[in-house]
């Protein structure tokens, strides 16, 4: 089978890491399977693909309703032969219509969705998502599928596969100076380290979470937290963080491309999220053993088993987040025994064999004369 991945994003997210563990995923456990990623000039994906020699058409992207980039997809489609177009985000998914119905590139579109909140409710979102060539929809967690199956006319083109995660990234990864948090930023080895890897973003709610660190810390907690990602609220976050007066104990690390090297120094990961189509930094957490709580936002639920695998509150309630790490901190056998149950849990159900398999199943279904 000819699998064409299509990403329009510029910048590197969870959804972009997504596409390269299924690519990685497909390719190491179903051997007949041939992909092509097909991205945005000059973007980060296409400086992935070919540092890491991914088979990949880099396209112009000129505007979301460009048919000039739709019509080089279908070009591509009928190069490589493609029996399948995967779509990973929603300019891909417009592309991907508009090629079919400009240039009649009939080539069956399976759509992921990754983002926890309805579809737009207007003649066109109705459209696209019924798009008869759209045949599968495939859903990050079964909080998404819940939210957007009443806008499908045929339900059963939806469906969930859950995102795995690549633990080699974390198995092989090797510590190194440049990675030393506490060395980087001199923090003493007493101090706790609380982290969040999100990008610093709207949904992702960091206003909760330094909500969050300024309870605990006037409580008299020994911690030092950290928001490990960069984003368009950076400017508002630090003047808000003034105003809360923990900028002595919060530190904004920027974008960093040594996650699998610096997350399991962290002592909690704390996510405030308020929107969360799954949640693969909690996961990632959870594979190196480190403790989470989190807000009950999307399909965090689907992976934190509240008191079994991590802690959950609800969204932007900062008071119950600060209660929780304080019990989680203080009550050692019990976090031992969430670390545990976590770790089980991704390994068992969260892998990138899982995650690749059932993605094949769904490709199958599509083209099922395809093995």
């Amino acid at each position: 089978m000819n699998i064409l991945h299509l990403s329009t994003a510029r910048t590197w997210r969870g959804g972009e890491q997504q596409i390269v563990n299924l690519y990685k995923g497909l390719q190491n456990h179903i051997p007949s399977v041939q992909q092509h990623i097909i991205c945005t000039k000059n973007s980060a994906m296409h400086r992935y693909c070919q540092h890491h020699h991914l088979s990949h058409f880099p396209l112009t992207k000129a505007a979301p309703f460009n048919p000039l980039f739709a019509y080089h997809l279908w070009r591509i489609s009928r190069r490589t032969n493609a029996h399948l177009i995967h779509c990973h985000d929603p300019h891909a998914q417009q592309f991907a219509t508009i090629a079919a119905d400009i240039f009649g590139n009939f080539v069956p579109i399976v759509l992921s969705r990754r983002v926890d909140f309805p579809i737009q409710n207007n003649w066109y979102s109705y459209y696209k998502y019924n798009h008869p060539q759209i045949k599968r929809i495939i859903c990050v967690s079964d909080a998404i599928r819940q939210i957007i199956t009443p806008t499908i006319r045929k339900s059963e083109k939806v469906c969930t596969v859950h995102s795995g995660i690549d633990f080699d990234r974390f198995d092989t990864a090797t510590p190194n100076a440049a990675s030393n948090l506490r060395q980087q930023y001199q923090i003493p080895a007493a101090t706790l380290l609380i982290g969040n890897v999100a990008a610093l973003a709207d949904h992702k709610d960091y206003f909760t979470f330094i909500d969050t660190a300024q309870i605990l810390l006037e409580a008299g907690l020994n911690a030092v937290f950290l928001a490990i990602g960069e984003g368009e609220q950076r400017q508002v976050l630090q003047q808000y963080a003034q105003t809360k007066g923990v900028t002595d104990r919060l530190i904004f690390t920027g974008f960093r491309a040594d996650i699998p090297q610096i997350l399991p120094q962290l002592n909690l990961q704390l996510v405030t999220s308020k929107t969360e189509g799954l949640g693969t930094a909690v996961a990632d957490a959870m594979y190196c053993r480190i403790p989470v709580v989190a807000t009950a936002a999307g399909g965090i639920p689907e992976l934190i088993e509240h008191g079994k695998t991590g802690l959950l509150a609800p969204v932007q309630d900062a008071p119950a987040l600060a209660k929780h790490v304080q019990q989680l901190l203080q009550q050692k056998a019990w976090q031992q025994s969430m670390i545990d149950n976590a770790y089980r849990k991704v390994v068992e159900h969260f892998s990138l064999q899982s995650m690749a398999k059932k993605t094949w199943q769904v490709y199958a279904e599509v083209v099922p004369d395809i093995r």
